[in-house]
């Protein structure tokens, strides 16, 4: 009898250790990671809009740090895309890439080349095609050695200025209405809300998870990788600011600490989960290559898909053991929708 007794006991504390109900895990990722992660996001691109407004030359240092800082922000936060970066497209408008049609640097220069006065007001600008908005756009008057130098250099400037304006409005509504509205809706359920469950909320958040990863193995990594005979360094993120490696290293933190809150608590796969990211991080942290110029050569490339094959096992892991243990629907495929 004591033993039965014991044995309850034990599989309780269990419970209450390993076990959490979605309402509590759904609450912690809201407040703990989407909320900091959309307030430092606003926060950092109201500064880049101000110091954009003070000086907006391409080499200027106090800009390119603005644009570094907001950036990374972005990047923390990329992988959360529903609910208020959904609306009228701002995720889109905040980060068209990849863009394989090259489209941004045709639409920037269109605009520099005719002195389109749509750039005279952040309002008019948010009707300008998604390709010449965000950050990526910002990237090219910045750093790209023929856009940055490119047309009048007043003209220019107001380019800079707007489309730094309208990252930051877009940042700002988005924190707006997650704090407003969504946040709540996301927390508590109902038949009339957005979720009708606290089930189909932790489904959104997984959903965000694993498409996070698979963007970050396919696009972050598979793109520069391209195949053995033909490898793409130029299609890497981001590469004319030296920001391609950082992005995997922020995204893939991001989605740590998102991954380790779905987790049971204190569970063998909440360590499982760990140690996964944190082997892929610690082989990031060891490649020397900002922008993955070494998957050119045959005897570096290496490294960089070794990196993905650890992102790749990272993406098998929440398949197929977290997706199970939160009661998310096998095959699911998060680059399909629900």
């Amino acid at each position: 009898m004591k033993q039965i007794i014991f044995a309850l006991v034990y599989l309780a504390s269990a419970t209450l250790a390993f076990g959490q109900g979605e309402k509590e895990r759904t609450q912690a990722i809201v407040n703990e990671h989407i909320l900091p992660r959309f307030e430092m996001l606003a926060d950092k691109s109201a500064d880049l809009a101000q110091v954009a407004q003070r000086d907006c030359a391409a080499r200027s240092e106090p800009l390119r740090d603005a644009y570094a800082n907001a950036f990374d922000a972005w990047i923390a936060a990329s992988h959360l895309r529903f609910g208020p970066t959904e609306i009228d497209d701002r995720a889109y408008a905040l980060a068209f890439w990849p863009d394989s049609r090259g489209y941004t640097p045709k639409t920037l220069k269109t605009l520099i080349r005719t002195k389109d006065p749509i750039v005279q007001k952040v309002e008019d600008y948010a009707e300008v095609s998604i390709s010449a908005r965000g950050f990526y756009a910002l990237e090219f008057l910045i750093y790209d050695p023929v856009l940055s130098v490119e047309g009048e250099d007043q003209y220019r400037c107001d380019l800079v200025q707007t489309i730094a304006e309208d990252i930051s409005f877009l940042a700002e509504n988005i924190y707006m209405d997650w704090k407003s509205e969504y946040a709540r809706s996301m927390i508590m359920p109902s038949l009339a809300g957005r979720y009708i469950s606290e089930e189909e909320a932790v489904q959104e958040l997984f959903k965000a998870l694993s498409t996070g990863l698979q963007f970050t193995s396919d696009m972050r990594l598979g793109r520069p990788l391209g195949t053995f005979d033909r490898p793409r360094p130029r299609r890497a993120e981001a590469w004319r600011s030296g920001r391609s490696l950082h992005h995997v290293t922020i995204s893939l933190s991001a989605l740590r600490d998102i991954a380790l809150k779905l987790a049971p608590l204190g569970s063998p796969l909440e360590r499982r989960v760990g140690l996964a990211f944190d082997r892929a991080l610690s082989q990031l942290a060891k490649l020397d290559d900002p922008v993955f110029a070494s998957v050119a050569k045959v005897q570096t490339r290496i490294k960089v898909e070794i990196i993905q094959q650890s992102v790749d096992s990272i993406r098998e892991i929440v398949r197929d053991e977290l997706g199970p243990e939160l009661g998310v629907i096998a095959g699911f495929n998060a680059m399909d929708g629900d």
